[in-house]
Protein backbone atom coordinates (compact mmCIF):
# COMPACT_ATOMS: atom_id res chain seq x y z
CA UNK A 1 0.00 0.00 0.00
CA UNK A 2 1.39 3.55 -1.14
CA UNK A 3 2.44 5.79 1.54
CA UNK A 4 0.53 8.86 1.50
CA UNK A 5 1.43 11.25 4.44
CA UNK A 6 4.85 11.77 6.20
CA UNK A 7 2.86 10.14 9.33
CA UNK A 8 2.97 6.17 7.73
CA UNK A 9 6.98 6.81 7.74
CA UNK A 10 8.38 4.42 10.15
CA UNK A 11 9.34 5.81 13.43
CA UNK A 12 7.70 9.48 12.06
CA UNK A 13 4.96 10.20 15.29
CA UNK A 14 3.07 13.39 15.62
CA UNK A 15 6.22 15.87 17.09
CA UNK A 16 9.11 14.86 14.54
CA UNK A 17 6.28 15.05 11.65
CA UNK A 18 5.80 18.25 12.82
CA UNK A 19 9.62 19.29 12.99
CA UNK A 20 9.99 17.93 9.30
CA UNK A 21 6.97 20.03 7.62
CA UNK A 22 8.64 22.84 9.69
CA UNK A 23 11.96 22.32 7.65
CA UNK A 24 10.36 21.98 4.33
CA UNK A 25 9.37 18.11 4.09
CA UNK A 26 6.19 17.71 4.51
CA UNK A 27 5.66 15.26 1.74
CA UNK A 28 7.08 12.08 1.00
CA UNK A 29 8.66 12.83 -2.29
CA UNK A 30 10.29 15.84 -0.17
CA UNK A 31 12.05 13.13 2.12
CA UNK A 32 12.96 10.90 -0.87
CA UNK A 33 14.77 13.49 -2.12
CA UNK A 34 16.40 14.35 0.91
CA UNK A 35 20.18 14.13 1.94
CA UNK A 36 20.84 12.65 5.26
CA UNK A 37 22.54 15.93 6.20
CA UNK A 38 19.22 17.29 5.64
CA UNK A 39 17.39 15.54 7.73
CA UNK A 40 19.99 15.11 10.79
CA UNK A 41 19.87 19.20 10.53
CA UNK A 42 16.23 18.33 11.96
CA UNK A 43 17.81 16.97 15.26
CA UNK A 44 17.44 13.27 13.41
CA UNK A 45 19.98 11.00 14.23
CA UNK A 46 21.72 9.10 11.55
CA UNK A 47 20.39 6.02 11.71
CA UNK A 48 16.67 7.17 12.06
CA UNK A 49 17.20 9.05 8.74
CA UNK A 50 18.53 6.47 6.96
CA UNK A 51 15.98 4.37 7.90
CA UNK A 52 13.28 6.94 7.02
CA UNK A 53 14.64 8.09 3.30
CA UNK A 54 15.17 4.81 2.38
CA UNK A 55 11.23 3.78 3.65
CA UNK A 56 10.24 7.17 1.12
CA UNK A 57 12.40 6.21 -1.78
CA UNK A 58 11.21 2.42 -1.63
CA UNK A 59 7.13 4.08 -1.60
CA UNK A 60 8.37 5.97 -4.64
CA UNK A 61 10.10 3.29 -6.51
CA UNK A 62 13.35 5.71 -6.93
CA UNK A 63 14.90 3.45 -8.57
CA UNK A 64 16.35 2.81 -12.06
CA UNK A 65 13.84 2.88 -14.87
CA UNK A 66 13.51 2.46 -18.79
CA UNK A 67 13.36 5.51 -20.94
CA UNK A 68 10.04 5.10 -22.01
CA UNK A 69 9.32 5.23 -18.15
CA UNK A 70 11.33 8.20 -18.22
CA UNK A 71 8.65 9.68 -21.03
CA UNK A 72 5.24 9.00 -19.37
CA UNK A 73 6.89 10.83 -16.27
CA UNK A 74 7.66 14.07 -18.45
CA UNK A 75 4.17 13.64 -19.84
CA UNK A 76 3.05 15.54 -16.40
CA UNK A 77 5.11 18.64 -17.11
CA UNK A 78 3.35 21.84 -17.68
CA UNK A 79 4.37 25.13 -19.11
CA UNK A 80 3.44 28.39 -18.64
CA UNK A 81 3.39 31.17 -21.77
CA UNK A 82 5.30 34.31 -21.41
CA UNK A 83 2.90 35.99 -23.67
CA UNK A 84 4.99 36.16 -26.77
CA UNK A 85 4.75 33.45 -29.39
CA UNK A 86 8.18 33.80 -30.53
CA UNK A 87 9.55 33.62 -27.03
CA UNK A 88 7.77 30.18 -26.10
CA UNK A 89 8.69 29.03 -29.01
CA UNK A 90 12.62 29.44 -28.09
CA UNK A 91 11.54 27.81 -25.05
CA UNK A 92 10.20 24.93 -26.24
CA UNK A 93 6.59 26.17 -25.72
CA UNK A 94 7.35 28.24 -22.22
CA UNK A 95 9.00 28.17 -18.67
CA UNK A 96 8.86 24.24 -17.87
CA UNK A 97 8.25 22.68 -14.54
CA UNK A 98 10.06 20.63 -12.65
CA UNK A 99 13.05 22.67 -13.84
CA UNK A 100 14.96 26.18 -12.75
CA UNK A 101 15.17 28.80 -15.65
CA UNK A 102 17.30 31.67 -15.09
CA UNK A 103 17.34 34.63 -16.86
CA UNK A 104 20.54 36.58 -16.60
CA UNK A 105 20.88 40.29 -18.54
CA UNK A 106 22.02 44.36 -17.37
CA UNK A 107 19.49 46.32 -15.76
CA UNK A 108 16.43 47.14 -18.17
CA UNK A 109 16.75 43.81 -20.18
CA UNK A 110 13.07 42.32 -18.92
CA UNK A 111 14.16 39.74 -16.50
CA UNK A 112 11.71 41.14 -14.07
CA UNK A 113 8.62 42.18 -16.96
CA UNK A 114 9.29 38.56 -17.64
CA UNK A 115 9.20 37.70 -14.17
CA UNK A 116 5.90 39.48 -13.60
CA UNK A 117 4.19 38.45 -16.45
CA UNK A 118 5.01 34.69 -15.68
CA UNK A 119 3.47 35.63 -12.18
CA UNK A 120 -0.06 36.34 -14.23
CA UNK A 121 0.11 34.07 -16.55
CA UNK A 122 0.76 31.04 -14.61
CA UNK A 123 -3.22 32.17 -13.33
CA UNK A 124 -4.16 31.73 -16.75
CA UNK A 125 -6.96 28.48 -17.75
CA UNK A 126 -4.38 25.86 -19.23
CA UNK A 127 -5.71 25.71 -22.59
CA UNK A 128 -4.76 29.89 -22.02
CA UNK A 129 -1.29 28.68 -21.79
CA UNK A 130 -1.23 28.80 -18.20
CA UNK A 131 -1.71 26.28 -15.20
CA UNK A 132 -4.65 27.56 -13.17
CA UNK A 133 -2.35 27.75 -9.85
CA UNK A 134 -0.86 30.24 -8.10
CA UNK A 135 2.41 31.84 -7.73
CA UNK A 136 5.20 32.44 -4.94
CA UNK A 137 7.32 36.05 -5.83
CA UNK A 138 10.57 36.20 -3.56
CA UNK A 139 11.81 39.76 -4.15
CA UNK A 140 15.25 40.38 -3.36
CA UNK A 141 15.98 44.07 -5.14
CA UNK A 142 12.43 45.77 -3.82
CA UNK A 143 11.04 45.55 -7.45
CA UNK A 144 7.97 44.05 -7.67
CA UNK A 145 5.18 46.24 -8.50
CA UNK A 146 1.26 45.57 -7.89
CA UNK A 147 0.79 48.19 -10.31
CA UNK A 148 2.60 46.25 -12.95
CA UNK A 149 0.57 43.13 -12.21
CA UNK A 150 -2.37 45.35 -12.63
CA UNK A 151 -1.71 46.71 -16.15
CA UNK A 152 -0.97 43.20 -16.95
CA UNK A 153 -3.99 41.32 -15.77
CA UNK A 154 -6.36 44.10 -17.47
CA UNK A 155 -4.92 43.94 -20.74
CA UNK A 156 -5.46 39.90 -20.50
CA UNK A 157 -9.17 40.69 -19.42
CA UNK A 158 -8.17 39.51 -15.84
CA UNK A 159 -9.46 40.38 -12.46
CA UNK A 160 -6.53 42.28 -11.21
CA UNK A 161 -7.71 41.90 -7.58
CA UNK A 162 -8.11 38.20 -7.99
CA UNK A 163 -4.10 37.80 -9.77
CA UNK A 164 -3.13 39.72 -7.20
CA UNK A 165 -4.57 37.96 -4.20
CA UNK A 166 -2.91 34.65 -6.10
CA UNK A 167 0.71 35.97 -5.70
CA UNK A 168 1.92 35.31 -2.49
CA UNK A 169 5.12 38.21 -2.51
CA UNK A 170 7.94 38.41 0.60
CA UNK A 171 10.92 40.85 0.85
CA UNK A 172 13.80 38.90 1.50
CA UNK A 173 16.22 41.26 3.91
CA UNK A 174 19.55 39.14 3.26
CA UNK A 175 20.24 35.64 2.10
CA UNK A 176 19.39 33.85 4.89
CA UNK A 177 16.33 35.26 4.86
CA UNK A 178 15.98 34.80 1.20
CA UNK A 179 16.94 30.57 2.03
CA UNK A 180 14.06 30.82 4.63
CA UNK A 181 11.22 32.37 2.61
CA UNK A 182 12.72 29.73 -0.01
CA UNK A 183 11.91 26.81 2.60
CA UNK A 184 8.58 28.30 3.88
CA UNK A 185 7.39 28.62 -0.25
CA UNK A 186 7.91 24.67 0.03
CA UNK A 187 5.86 24.11 3.19
CA UNK A 188 2.52 25.96 1.82
CA UNK A 189 3.10 25.25 -2.18
CA UNK A 190 0.38 21.94 -2.49
CA UNK A 191 -2.73 23.63 -0.33
CA UNK A 192 -1.75 26.84 -2.04
CA UNK A 193 -1.76 24.99 -5.26
CA UNK A 194 1.77 27.18 -6.27
CA UNK A 195 2.48 26.57 -9.60
CA UNK A 196 5.36 29.07 -10.17
CA UNK A 197 8.25 30.48 -7.95
CA UNK A 198 10.13 33.36 -9.02
CA UNK A 199 13.43 34.96 -7.26
CA UNK A 200 13.99 38.04 -8.39
CA UNK A 201 17.24 38.27 -7.87
CA UNK A 202 19.02 35.15 -7.50
CA UNK A 203 22.00 36.40 -6.40
CA UNK A 204 21.71 40.11 -5.20
CA UNK A 205 22.05 39.19 -1.62
CA UNK A 206 24.83 36.81 -1.91
CA UNK A 207 26.86 39.05 -3.78
CA UNK A 208 26.58 42.05 -1.34
CA UNK A 209 27.19 39.54 1.78
CA UNK A 210 29.94 37.72 0.45
CA UNK A 211 32.80 40.12 -0.65
CA UNK A 212 36.63 39.45 -1.16
CA UNK A 213 38.37 36.02 -2.92
CA UNK A 214 38.48 34.68 0.45
CA UNK A 215 34.79 34.45 0.91
CA UNK A 216 34.21 32.92 -2.63
CA UNK A 217 33.97 29.70 -1.22
CA UNK A 218 31.37 29.88 1.03
CA UNK A 219 29.49 32.18 -0.94
CA UNK A 220 28.75 29.66 -3.44
CA UNK A 221 28.27 26.54 -0.98
CA UNK A 222 25.80 28.33 -0.14
CA UNK A 223 23.83 29.52 -3.44
CA UNK A 224 24.73 25.61 -3.76
CA UNK A 225 22.43 24.60 -1.22
CA UNK A 226 19.64 27.29 -2.18
CA UNK A 227 19.42 26.27 -5.73
CA UNK A 228 19.47 22.54 -4.84
CA UNK A 229 16.48 23.45 -2.18
CA UNK A 230 14.25 25.27 -4.88
CA UNK A 231 15.06 22.16 -7.33
CA UNK A 232 14.30 19.04 -4.76
CA UNK A 233 12.32 20.86 -2.23
CA UNK A 234 9.90 23.18 -4.89
CA UNK A 235 10.05 22.12 -8.33
CA UNK A 236 10.24 18.50 -8.61
CA UNK A 237 7.71 17.10 -5.34
CA UNK A 238 5.33 19.91 -6.57
CA UNK A 239 5.54 19.92 -10.32
CA UNK A 240 5.85 23.54 -10.21
CA UNK A 241 8.31 26.04 -12.27
CA UNK A 242 11.24 27.70 -11.03
CA UNK A 243 12.17 30.90 -12.62
CA UNK A 244 15.47 32.94 -11.14
CA UNK A 245 16.58 36.11 -11.82
CA UNK A 246 20.38 36.84 -12.00
CA UNK A 247 22.79 40.36 -12.88
CA UNK A 248 25.84 40.12 -14.70
CA UNK A 249 29.32 41.23 -14.41
CA UNK A 250 31.71 42.12 -17.89
CA UNK A 251 34.92 39.62 -18.03
CA UNK A 252 37.84 42.00 -18.86
CA UNK A 253 39.62 38.96 -20.78
CA UNK A 254 37.09 39.12 -23.65
CA UNK A 255 38.07 41.66 -26.03
CA UNK A 256 35.82 41.38 -29.31
CA UNK A 257 32.91 39.58 -27.86
CA UNK A 258 29.98 40.41 -25.50
CA UNK A 259 31.87 40.59 -22.46
CA UNK A 260 28.67 39.71 -20.37
CA UNK A 261 28.82 36.90 -18.13
CA UNK A 262 26.40 35.89 -14.91
CA UNK A 263 27.38 36.08 -11.60
CA UNK A 264 27.60 32.85 -9.79
CA UNK A 265 29.77 30.58 -12.08
CA UNK A 266 29.70 27.03 -12.50
CA UNK A 267 26.95 26.76 -9.62
CA UNK A 268 24.44 28.60 -10.94
CA UNK A 269 25.00 27.32 -14.54
CA UNK A 270 25.15 23.72 -13.93
CA UNK A 271 21.75 23.64 -11.23
CA UNK A 272 19.88 25.80 -14.00
CA UNK A 273 18.15 23.85 -16.29
CA UNK A 274 17.62 26.58 -18.51
CA UNK A 275 19.62 29.52 -19.31
CA UNK A 276 18.75 33.04 -21.12
CA UNK A 277 20.39 35.61 -21.73
CA UNK A 278 18.22 39.02 -22.12
CA UNK A 279 19.71 42.10 -23.91
CA UNK A 280 18.04 45.60 -25.03
CA UNK A 281 17.58 46.07 -28.26
CA UNK A 282 15.95 49.21 -30.60
CA UNK A 283 13.11 50.89 -28.15
CA UNK A 284 10.82 48.33 -26.15
CA UNK A 285 12.20 45.36 -28.38
CA UNK A 286 14.48 43.01 -26.47
CA UNK A 287 16.32 39.70 -27.71
CA UNK A 288 16.43 36.84 -25.81
CA UNK A 289 19.13 34.17 -26.35
CA UNK A 290 18.76 30.42 -25.92
CA UNK A 291 22.62 29.80 -23.93
CA UNK A 292 21.60 26.09 -22.13
CA UNK A 293 19.41 23.45 -22.12
CA UNK A 294 19.22 19.91 -21.52
CA UNK A 295 17.39 19.43 -24.72
CA UNK A 296 16.36 22.38 -27.10
CA UNK A 297 18.67 24.17 -29.47
CA UNK A 298 20.65 27.20 -28.70
CA UNK A 299 18.59 30.03 -30.41
CA UNK A 300 17.34 33.80 -30.54
CA UNK A 301 14.54 36.08 -30.67
CA UNK A 302 12.94 39.51 -30.05
CA UNK A 303 10.08 40.26 -27.93
CA UNK A 304 8.98 43.48 -26.52
CA UNK A 305 8.11 44.81 -23.50
CA UNK A 306 4.67 46.70 -23.41
CA UNK A 307 2.40 48.72 -21.35
CA UNK A 308 0.17 45.65 -21.47
CA UNK A 309 3.04 43.12 -20.89
CA UNK A 310 5.34 41.13 -22.40
CA UNK A 311 4.39 40.77 -26.35
CA UNK A 312 5.65 39.53 -29.99
CA UNK A 313 7.91 42.36 -31.42
CA UNK A 314 6.02 44.27 -33.70
CA UNK A 315 6.82 44.55 -37.01
CA UNK A 316 7.08 48.48 -37.35
CA UNK A 317 10.18 50.14 -36.45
Amino acid sequence: MAIEDIEELPGVGEKLAEKLREAGFGSVESIAAASLNDLKEVGMGEASAIKIVSAARENLNMGFETGLDALKKRESIGKITTGSKELDKLFGGGIETQAITELYGQFGSGKTQLAHQLSVNVQLPVDKGGLNRSAVYIDTENTFRPERIIDMAKALKLDPNKILKNIHVARAYNSDHQILLAEKAAEFAKESNVGLVVVDSLIAHFRAEYTGRGTLADRQQKINRHMHLLQRKLADPNNLAILVTNQVMARPDILFADPTAPVGGHIVGHTATFRIYLRKSKGDKRVARMVDSPSLPEGECIFEVTGEGIKDASTKD
